[in-house]
Parts: C-alpha cells; sequence; structure tokens
C-alpha cells in the first residue's frame, strides 16, 4: 500500500473549489508526473495541484505546465513502492484522452472467463483484466449459499428466511379493543358489569344492554357490538333515573352508560384475522431477517426461524507501512481500511471477527488463510506486483484457483478473486482506500450476497449534475452525493485512490461506462453505498 500525502490546499468541501493533482488517475493507475515523485515520508505535494472542481483530475500537460515537468513520467517514476513499475508505453497523454496501443484493445476481446481462470499453480495468469461487469458476475458464482440453520429468534437477527414466513395463527387471534373505554352491548344506555383486560381471559358474553370498561389490547367479550372511547363517554349514578323496563337495563342502583352519538357496529374492535389468516404468506423466501421480521415472526406464532446465517468473514489488513494509533510519522500512515470496512461488511450482510494486521509478512499472512475458518476471507493491500506484494505467492502455496486476477476499473485495477481449497471464496482488496471500495462493491459485496442467500439489489440511476472524465477501455466509480427529490447525482472531490475525503460525503458510486466522458445530465448507474 503506497503511503498518501495530504496537500496543505486540502481545507475545501469535497463539493466545492479546486481538486488536488493527487486526484488525477492515470489510465493505468498509480502513475504519476515525475514533479509528484516525493518520498511519500515527506508528506510533500508539488505546487500543481489545481484543477476543475467538475473533474477531479489534472491532465499531465497541466501538470507540466505548473511545475516544468514532462507530462510524461518514465516508468521508473510512475510508481508508488507497492504498485510496481508501468511501462512508459502503457501511459496515456492526458490531454487528448488518448491511450498507448495496448491500451485501447476492447478489455472484451481477450478477457479471460472465469471457467478459464488460471490455476496459480500452473503459471502466472496472463496480464488481461476482466471488464467490471464481467468481474461482478464471476464473483457472484465465487461461492455458493451457505446451508440454512435453525435459529432461536433472539439468534435469528441479521439472516435470511430460507422459505416463505407463513402464519401459524389469524392476527389478531381474537377481537380485540383498539382503544380504552368500554365494550358495549346493543343500544344504550348501557349498564356497566365489569372489566376487560389485557391479557386476561374474555369477560364471560354481555347482553344487550350491558357493558364493560375494556382496555387496548384486551379481548372483546362475546355479545359485545362496539367499543366507545373513554373520552367518548359519561358514567353516571343518578338515583332520580327511572328505572328500564328491560331487567338488564341500567338502574339507579348500578353506573351506566351514554353517549352523545350511538356507535357504530364494530366501532373501534380489531376483528380476528384483521391482519391475516393461517397459512398466510407473510413474506418470501430470501427476506432478511430484521427486528422488525422478529416481531412479526413472533407475533405469528414462531419461536425458532430457518434461516441462511450470516457469512463468517476474516479481515487482514496488510502492509508494514500502516499505523494502528496517533498521527502518521517516519513514512507510516494510518490503517483507515480496518476501521472502514469491518462495519461496512457487517452492515452487507457479513458477520466480522476482530480485524487482523499482519504487515508485510508472508509466512503470516499463509498461516491466517490456511487456518481460517471463515466463509471468506478478504485481504487488504499486497495484490500488485511490488516487492512486498505477497498476495500471489501465497494463493499459489495454498493451491487457491484465481477467478478473477485484475479489473479494468478505476480505482481498483489490482483487485482478484480465488477460490480455496474446498470452493472457500477469497477477495483481495487493493490497499489504496478508494480503491479499496471500489474492490468492496466489484467483488465483496456480490459474494457476500451469494453466501448469505441475499437478493441482488435493483439497479438505479440518476443524473449526473455535473461532468466526468472517463476512460478509454475502463469503467470508472466516482463518488457522487444523491438528490433523492430530484433523483440527480453530484460528483464530489477528493476520488483519488487513495483519497476518503469524497466518500466520506458520498451516499453512492455514479459508474462511468468505458470510451469518454460523461456530461451533465447524462443518466447513469449509481451504487448505493449503504452505510447505514
Amino acid at each position: 500500500m503506497t503511503p498518501f500525502a495530504a496537500s496543505g490546499h486540502r481545507t475545501t468541501n469535497p463539493r466545492e473549489g479546486a481538486a488536488p493533482a493527487s486526484e488525477a488517475t492515470d489510465p493505468r493507475e498509480g502513475a504519476a508526473s515525475a514533479c509528484e515523485a516525493t518520498d511519500p515520508r515527506e508528506g510533500a505535494a508539488s505546487a500543481c495541484e489545481a484543477t476543475d472542481p467538475r473533474e477531479g483530475a489534472a491532465s499531465a500537460c497541466d501538470v507540466a505546465d505548473a511545475c516544468g515537468c514532462d507530462p510524461a513520467p518514465a516508468a521508473s517514476e510512475a510508481t508508488g513502492p507497492r504498485e510496481g513499475a508501468v511501462p512508459a508505453s502503457d501511459v496515456a497523454d492526458a490531454r487528448v484522452g488518448a491511450a498507448s496501443v495496448s491500451d485501447v484493445t476492447d478489455p472484451r476481446e481477450g478477457a479471460v472467463p472465469a471457467s478459464e481462470a488460471t490455476d496459480p499453480r500452473e503459471g502466472a495468469a496472463p496480464d488481461v483484466a476482466l471488464p467490471w461487469t464481467e468481474a461482478c458476475r464471476v464473483a457472484r458464482g465465487a461461492g455458493r449459499r451457505l446451508a440454512a440453520v435453525r435459529r432461536s429468534l433472539d439468534d435469528a437477527v441479521g439472516g435470511v428466511l430460507d422459505g416463505p414466513l407463513e402464519a401459524l395463527t389469524d392476527l389478531p387471534a381474537f377481537d380485540t379493543s383498539a382503544m380504552d373505554g368500554w365494550a358495549v352491548a346493543g343500544p344504550g344506555p348501557w349498564q356497566v358489569v365489569g372489566e376487560a383486560l389485557a391479557g386476561q381471559r374474555p369477560h364471560p358474553a354481555l347482553l344487550n344492554g350491558q357493558a364493560v370498561r375494556i382496555a387496548t389490547g384486551a379481548a372483546v367479550p362475546p355479545g359485545a357490538t362496539a367499543v366507545i372511547r373513554r373520552e367518548h363517554g359519561r358514567i353516571a349514578q343518578d338515583p332520580t333515573t327511572p328505572q328500564s323496563t328491560s331487567p338488564h337495563r341500567a338502574g339507579p342502583e348500578r353506573p351506566h352508560l351514554t353517549v352523545a352519538r350511538p356507535p357504530v357496529p364494530g366501532q373501534d374492535v380489531r376483528p380476528r384475522g384483521q391482519e391475516c389468516r393461517a397459512g398466510d404468506r407473510l413474506l418470501p423466501s430470501g427476506s432478511a431477517v430484521t427486528a422488525a421480521v422478529l416481531g412479526l415472526a413472533a407475533a405469528a406464532g414462531y419461536d425458532e426461524l430457518r434461516v441462511v446465517p450470516r457469512p463468517r468473514v476474516d479481515l487482514l489488513v496488510l502492509g508494514d507501512e500502516l499505523l494502528w494509533h496517533g498521527l502518521p510519522r517516519d513514512g507510516r500512515v494510518r490503517d483507515a481500511l480496518g476501521p472502514l470496512l469491518a462495519p461496512w461488511l457487517r452492515r452487507l450482510g457479513g458477520e466480522v471477527g476482530a480485524v487482523r494486521r499482519l504487515g508485510d509478512d508472508p509466512e503470516l499472512l499463509y498461516r491466517a488463510v490456511s487456518d481460517s475458518e471463515a466463509d471468506l476471507v478478504v485481504t487488504t493491500g499486497g495484490t500488485a506486483s511490488g516487492p512486498v506484494d505477497f498476495v500471489h505467492p501465497v494463493l499459489r502455496r495454498l493451491g487457491a484457483r484465481l477467478l478473477v486476477d485484475g479489473v479494468a476499473v478505476r480505482p481498483g485495477h489490482p483487485m482478484l478473486v480465488a477460490q480455496l481449497t474446498g470452493g472457500r471464496p477469497f477477495v483481495g482488496l487493493p490497499g489504496n482506500p478508494l480503491a479499496a471500495v471500489s474492490g468492496v462493491l466489484t467483488l465483496v459485496a456480490p459474494v457476500l450476497r451469494t453466501l448469505g442467500g441475499r437478493p441482488e439489489p435493483a439497479t438505479r440511476r440518476a443524473v449526473l449534475t455535473d461532468g466526468v472524465p472517463g476512460h478509454p477501455t475502463d469503467t470508472r466509480l466516482v463518488p457522487v452525493a444523491l438528490n433523492e427529490r430530484t433523483n440527480t447525482a453530484e460528483p464530489l472531490r477528493f476520488h483519488g485512490p487513495a483519497m476518503l475525503r469524497g466518500l466520506a460525503a458520498a451516499d453512492a458510486m455514479a459508474v462511468i461506462t468505458p470510451g469518454g466522458a460523461a456530461s451533465a445530465g447524462t443518466e447513469v448507474a449509481v451504487l448505493d453505498l449503504d452505510w447505514d
């Protein structure tokens, strides 16, 4: 993971002002101009960091004009310490959006299908990145749905229903009062002969002219025709009131109830089966078990549910350059991905244990992966070809099978999916924070949905409020702020691979298809980040 330095100019809102040049994503990602090749330990940024706020990316010629450097860096100058060298032939002319001949090939031509993905035991895979949509599809098939289990209601939350939820009883199971007041039988006035409270056996049947005080939720006595709200009735004990000719009518010796307006039959009564009848389908199979679902299941008579459990996830953070607390110092930077990914993966349906920070130690990584009992192993960093990028060698040692080894997406190109022994999925994310987020949306989220039996989300689209530069061959994922009222997406600044400032203000990532810029007013697909 390449340490990333913040310039002194980064004090504006992600939606305002000029974007620093460090946000300029080279078509090969990670490439920097010669004037940007400062020692990452020094945290220094070049003076040429101002760009169009709509794009967040500086062209090579703009950088050259500001700092007097060559817009086409040499390969040895264009990499961070974790990403390996970029051949000079791969660096596109940012002034015209042109790429080298090797870069303009349609990634769909010659891409390796999942079924033909090279096994790392048989040698290195060809350097061909899968198109983004194809990588998402392969990730969905990288694992199998976990076996369903029976869980008590206390332990079922977060799982997914394995089969529809059907009512075991009528709801409500008996006629109940919707209000505090009196349950009455027939026309009034009514003699008050008792009370009915929630949780008690039903009061004996009422005769015409009788009433009982009743609480909300209490069973309505047989014979009752309506419930009168407490604020609408009047109780009197007037000895001058004449005796009724009916033996059941209110008399001077007993309290009696009167109302200004006669009740409508069934008034404020919740009839049995109003919500559902026994056997009715309440929820379809595949529904996420939320707190509300637990409440419905309990009301419908369930003590336990059959669910697909949350997939267990081991999260392994790699990189000797990372600090776990305090300020960046001595060429080291804070780990941002451990705090970011663990709660997010839980939100996406995973059951994440403690985050393990392994540094750059291939033996520790080998033992952590080989000893893991999780349903999914996720690593951050170490997926490129640098001197301390050990994910590929460890996977070869483990006998894993690579399904995706590089994706034509910016940021996040060096991401991968593999199957460990027994078919368990492994996802390797890039070490740069925004690139790792791109990897979660592309690879981790589809794997978690498959393992957990969750359906694919509906495609969402929104209209860009500003133009976004594209890439000649790769999909771009750009942080945006959504306006639900206008169904628009505002592109945010600070969206370089190592940046988090724009992401922190984002609701979603806009999908910019390969081949050119997306202008303001263009409708694009957006991926919800689903932070909370």
